[in-house]
């Protein structure tokens, strides 16, 4: 996207100029330094750098500050050395701490006091950047007929971009919101507000036109069209076919979910037409994948690691074939000094905060025969787990996502031998809940193993990218699994315009990862399949910012377990070995609570900014803040 960086300078005064109409002193501007909207949106070059904007609207949530929060579920936990991110407000039943005011670090990516669409990741606000995207897109489609320079395909991408850009605003403020005003119209800025919050379902629909005309108009490949040779090799962020695709089913199986359609409705079921519209959008989208026609596939496991980080290779944006929607690069240091440093604790890291899983969220990563953990201290002749080798014969994403006791964490010279490999046994040296892990438990789904003091795999020659994409191509086969179970009534349900089943859809990701396929116990009802699609959810997705969003929809938020977090707590016997750990035998296995999150049903919803709500009486609080 930097071809367009000095169209969008030149441009940045347009948007002003439109959005500001009614400031007389803003207009008195000399006659020289104005652009008419007419030149302004006549041409294809001049119309896409007025929304190249759009894409800097977007939060890169894996590198918005120096150390970040993007997990809200039961899955993560912060260790204790600071409080000031979301996730600690979050096990508090503070919701209030998304907001900027409350938020006195402007650590989070939902709300800052201060946000731009310049390259800088700390001036990134998805409530403030998401209205101004939304009037930008609106402004965009009003003087749409102003685009006569141009040829039908580049009409065509100019519309398609700002259709999409309106619809996954509205997208990402509903999920967390619930039913809001959609804005569709240039609003004048001199006319009260009157607009009222319209039900969760008439936004989706109305989000669901958006993303359906946006795919209808978008290529599968940018590269593929005329226009986008102009960058060619250099399009993968921009918005195509499948994204547009993908978002329309998401769109469609949320609002198809038990909490969604509970507030639309009042059932507390899954909405099936809604599901089955999400089947088939996801169907369209897999199909195109399949047939070769969409540049879109999963990555071999060998290159799992590929989805969410690269090393060595010049600041490469990760996520390979399977990155479906991510947000733009906004620089090399995000990584390097923050993110990086957060997974390890302050013996082998130098940042006091650590982020690690829970050990109840880490039971969910099974065996790899492909059968669930039933109880963690106890032995299952059918799964083969022994909780005395509880490392033993896990799914290997287990193995690739998560540190346990005995890993060798320091690959090369140290100062401090004993801290090697990671002692995360009951009151090993890696257990301080102040900077190390709470939980017994360390996550490196996202850092290589040499991110560490010692063996230096973050500093700057290293190149050290994370990016994490809001949606990848394993989400989408594990989303068109849930809509077509839903939809059709069983694990070999499937839309009409896709051959393969909701259960082959889970197959397609366990195979990738070498997990055994689902048991035929789980496909006899739909109860059985979900709780297989649920695990599989948590596990393929895990720790990618989508389990808090799950847990509401599901209306499973406030209920327990769900509301528990929970420390592995065992000694280790005197066998103990760093040569194989995970065939090391533990003594005394237990799980303890570390915390419960006391939740009540307003906690299914963020509630607004109170100075929002005041706006006008059509625009209410959500119930219960």
């Amino acid at each position: 996207m930097n071809k367009y960086t000095k169209i969008l300078l030149a441009f940045a005064g347009i948007v002003m100029v439109l959005g500001l109409a009614s400031c007389k002193k803003f207009l008195d501007k000399e006659p020289q330094s104005i652009v008419s909207e007419e030149n302004a949106f006549k041409t294809f070059i001049s119309f896409q750098g007025f929304t190249e904007e759009l894409y800097h609207c977007i939060p890169d949530f894996t590198n918005a500050y120096w150390t970040n929060s993007w997990n809200w579920g039961e899955d993560e936990i912060q260790s204790t050395a600071r409080d000031f991110h979301f996730i600690v407000k979050i096990d508090n039943g503070d919701f209030w701490g998304w907001q900027s005011q409350f938020d006195g670090w402007q650590a989070g990516w939902m709300d800052r006091n201060n946000t731009s669409t310049n390259d800088d990741r700390f001036a990134k606000s998805m409530w403030k950047l998401g209205w101004y995207g939304i009037r930008k897109a609106n402004m965009g489609l009003a003087n749409i007929d102003k685009l006569t320079d141009a040829t039908q395909e580049e009409k065509d991408l100019i519309k398609g971009q700002l259709l999409f850009f309106r619809g996954w605003f509205h997208f990402m403020f509903i999920q967390y919101f619930g039913g809001l005003p959609y804005i569709d119209q240039v609003l004048p800025g001199d006319q009260k507000l009157t607009l009222p919050r319209l039900k969760y379902s008439e936004c989706a629909d109305k989000a669901a036109a958006d993303f359906r005309e946006a795919a209808n108009l978008l290529p599968v490949n940018w590269d593929n069209t005329t226009a986008g040779k102009r960058t060619l090799g250099k399009n993968q962020l921009r918005i195509n076919k499948i994204m547009a695709l993908g978002y329309l089913g998401k769109n469609y199986l949320w609002a198809g979910s038990p909490l969604m359609n509970y507030v639309s409705t009042g059932s507390k079921t899954y909405n099936l037409e809604y599901c089955k519209k999400a089947a088939t959008a996801f169907g369209e989208l897999l199909q195109l994948c399949e047939s070769g026609d969409a540049p879109y596939k999963l990555v071999e496991f060998s290159k799992y690691y590929t989805n969410f980080y690269s090393t060595g290779q010049n600041w490469l944006m990760p996520g390979g074939t399977e990155a479906i929607f991510r947000s733009p690069y906004y620089g090399a240091h995000g990584s390097t000094y923050g993110t990086a440093k957060q997974y390890g604790p302050a013996l082998i890291t130098e940042e006091a905060i650590t982020f690690v899983p829970t050990a109840n969220y880490v039971d969910y990563y099974g065996m790899a025969n492909g059968l669930p953990i039933k109880d963690i201290t106890q032995a299952d002749p059918e799964s083969g787990y022994d909780p005395a080798y509880p490392w033993r014969g896990r799914d290997p994403r287990f193995y690739n996502d998560i540190v346990f006791d005995g890993v060798k964490c320091v690959q090369g010279a140290t100062t401090d031998e004993r801290n090697r490999y990671a002692n995360l046994h009951t009151g090993g040296t890696y257990r301080d809940v102040s900077s190390g892990s709470r939980s017994g438990y360390l996550l490196y789904k996202f850092i290589p193993i040499t991110a560490n003091r010692f063996d230096n795999g973050w500093t700057y020659d290293k190149a050290l990218n994370i990016h994490l994409p809001y949606m990848r191509l394993a989400d989408i086969y594990i989303m068109y699994a849930e809509a077509a179970a839903q939809g059709y009534g069983s694990a070999t349900g499937k839309a009409g315009n896709y051959a393969k089943t909701a259960v082959d859809a889970i197959n397609v990701i366990r195979d990738r990862a070498g997990v055994g396929r689902v048991a035929a116990r789980f496909t006899a009802s739909l109860d059985g399949f979900m709780s297989e699609v649920r695990r599989e959810r948590a596990v393929e997705l895990s720790f990618e910012g989508h389990r808090f969003n799950d847990l509401r929809r599901w209306m499973l938020l406030i209920q327990s377990p769900y509301t528990l977090k929970k420390s592995v707590e065992f000694d280790r016997s005197p066998s103990f070995s760093t040569a194989d750990p995970k065939n090391n035998r533990v003594l005394n296995l237990r799980e303890a609570v570390i915390l419960e999150r006391r939740y009540t049903e307003k906690h299914y919803w963020l509630p607004l900014k109170n100075s929002d709500a005041n706006m006008y009486l059509e625009f209410p609080q959500n119930p219960g803040w």
